[in-house]
């Protein structure tokens, strides 16, 4: 499989991944952010839910 090449929204640097599924979450390796793959083909991406935020209060 041809490897994805992807674009951090957050700070704008690429890179390359040699694959990706919908749903994963995957580090920038430029700013560290967490960002989760909407989708794959075209490739799109948000930044990662935060797992610590209390959604409760």
């Amino acid at each position: 499989m041809a490897k994805v090449q992807i674009s951090c929204p957050e700070c704008g640097a690429e890179f390359e991944l040699d694959s990706i599924e919908v749903g994963e979450i995957i580090q920038c390796p430029e700013c560290g952010v967490e960002l989760e793959v909407l989708s794959a083909d075209p490739v799109e991406l948000a930044l990662a839910p935060d797992e610590e935020e209390d959604w409760g209060e």
